[in-house]
């Protein structure tokens, strides 16, 4: 918005049409209970007293975004730093970061305590060990084949290896892999390094571009506060300030990723819940669950049946053939007259009350509500994702198409019209958060009540607040797109859909706060001290966000 006012006409039409997380219409309950009552938690998008320490926090970024340019500069200055610190050459300084993790305060620690130690640890000899300028013939130490001095190579530790085995040393080395950064002399009693200017020297072409490759990864994967973007195709890095907070970043791609286990930024969920939640929708337990659930076993080979006909008469597939009935397991043969009709089966009944089938019907229900429950938070899970992806799109087409369009057809610059943007951008943002509170839901403990009920309920006002949003972006928005010119009420949109970008981005801020410390304000009982009210919460809510609120899950 471009004026305080705009926010102030904001709260002012959203108090008066339908008031966005209270009103009778809207998502609350009873609207002066669900006022103060919700106020009091800070789950109300109205202006609050610390709104500009939020805004100031949401620009502030605790990491920062490294190119592959910016990267290879780093190296540079970190190489030239310690080579004139310690007065050595590029190719030792290279060599000791490289054995330092790229620390320049741990090189500089470490030299000064012992150099002596570091040099023996790193390889790097204070000067040449042996001179071959005057030897005539001299014996290569892998081929074993007679060189002139100027055929003959070594790393200042004096033992001689021809051209071609030095190029044949160096290469296999470099298809092997990020190891020929710690590359040491060919004979196998020696240490003493093989630094950058042999390289150059020996090695040319692709070999020369995968080693140089391997060093400029090195300078990220070794560090402990670097790690690199995981979107495909994305050559960028993030340092990050450790100790600073939130793990989430954003990368120049627009990738968001958590830096900590770098999955997809996952907040309000931990990095422990995203692992156990990855890992069940692509393990095998569902699978199992689900066979237990819908099928029965061969009386005969055991294998699982899948009964997908009407009748009772089942056929076990091929070698086994073995026919059986579904309900009570035996032999096909064995039914007819006295079983209740030849298509009908009383055994079962009978042996059912007799407690027979107790354990494994038990067993088989268990099995179905627990496919059920985790079959609700995935499909619900899967679509805020997709409906992520489909605004990510939208976003995308209103920043490269439809501004521009827009921008002609309401007669404003497009500078004006970047509170289309941030409304997009928050509901890619929000649509995130909701679908990782899923999550969250799922693995929210079954005895904690109090816990869950306010959960359900805040989770339910978030997605009706956000539907809102989204609807305002995408339907209302369609109007003035295919206007055939300037608009009057395009204003009146300014300032709604700028007060529900608003008043979401709080609400969401809030609620993120709210689950990742563990909703500790509500206790045992079923209260919360700084909460909606227990009405609003067990279903005197009003409107579709209370009733969302109320069965946004199963159980």
């Amino acid at each position: 918005m471009d004026s305080e006012d705009d926010m102030h006409d904001a709260n002012d039409m959203e108090s008066v049409d339908e008031d966005f997380y209270s009103d009778g219409d809207g998502y609350g309950g009873d609207a002066a209970d669900s006022d103060a009552d919700v106020a009091d938690y800070d789950f109300m998008g109205n202006e609050t007293d610390d709104s500009d320490e939020q805004a100031v926090s949401r620009t502030q970024k605790n990491y920062t975004v490294l190119k592959e340019e910016d990267i290879r500069q780093r190296q540079e200055e970190d190489m030239t730093t310690i080579s004139t610190l310690l007065s050595i050459s590029r190719e030792a300084a290279c060599i000791l970061l490289r054995r330092y993790n790229w620390s320049v305060n741990k090189v500089h620690e470490e030299w000064f305590a012992d150099e002596e130690r570091v040099r023996k640890s790193a390889g790097l000899l204070e000067k040449p060990a042996v001179s071959l300028s005057r030897v005539i013939d001299v014996v290569c130490g892998i081929c074993f084949e007679n060189f002139l001095p100027d055929d003959i190579t070594s790393v200042g530790c004096g033992h001689p290896f021809c051209s071609t085995c030095w190029k044949a040393y160096i290469t296999t080395s470099i298809n092997d892999g990020p190891g020929c950064l710690t590359l040491r002399c060919p004979d196998p009693s020696c240490d003493v390094a093989i630094g950058q200017d042999k390289i150059d020297k020996l090695t040319s072409g692709e070999d020369k571009k995968k080693y140089y490759r391997y060093l400029l990864r090195s300078y990220i994967e070794d560090s402990r506060k670097t790690k690199w973007c995981p979107a495909p195709g994305c050559d960028s890095a993030i340092e990050y300030d450790l100790g600073s907070g939130s793990y989430d970043v954003t990368c120049c791609c627009s990738f968001s990723f958590c830096w900590n286990c770098t999955e997809e930024a996952h907040r309000p969920v931990d990095c422990d819940t995203v692992s156990k939640w990855i890992l069940k929708n692509s393990a095998e337990s569902e699978n199992m669950n689900w066979i237990l659930a819908n099928s029965k076993p061969c009386p005969k080979c055991k294998r699982p049946i899948e009964k997908n006909q009407g009748c009772m008469h089942m056929t076990c597939t091929p070698p086994c053939k073995f026919e059986f009935c579904w309900l009570c397991l035996g032999a096909w043969s064995d039914h007819g007259e006295r079983t209740g009709g030849f298509y009908a089966c009383n055994r079962y009944e009978s042996a059912k009350q007799e407690g027979v089938y107790d354990e494994s019907e038990r067993r088989r229900e268990m099995a179905k509500n627990s496919l059920e429950r985790y079959t609700h938070y995935y499909e619900r899970w899967a679509t805020n994702q997709s409906s992520r992806q489909k605004a990510m799109a939208d976003l995308h087409q209103m920043q490269t198409v439809h501004l521009e369009k827009l921008s002609e057809k309401q007669s404003q610059p497009e500078s004006q019209l970047k509170f289309i943007i941030d409304s997009w951008q928050q509901i890619v943002e929000c649509r995130r958060v909701l679908k990782w509170t899923y999550a969250y839901g799922y693995y929210l403990p079954e005895h904690e009540k109090a816990k869950r009920q306010f959960f359900e309920y805040v989770q339910g006002e978030a997605e009706a607040g956000l539907e809102r949003l989204h609807q305002c972006a995408e339907k209302e928005l369609q109007t003035y797109l295919n206007a055939t010119g300037p608009s009057k009420d395009f204003n009146d949109f300014r300032t709604k859909l700028a007060g529900l970008t608003s008043v979401t981005r709080n609400y969401f801020e809030n609620l993120v706060r709210a689950l990742e410390n563990g909703l500790a304000d509500v206790d045992s009982q079923g209260a919360c001290s700084k909460a909606p009210s227990s009405k609003n919460t067990t279903g005197s809510s009003k409107g579709k966000g209370g009733g969302r609120g109320k069965n946004s899950t199963k159980t």
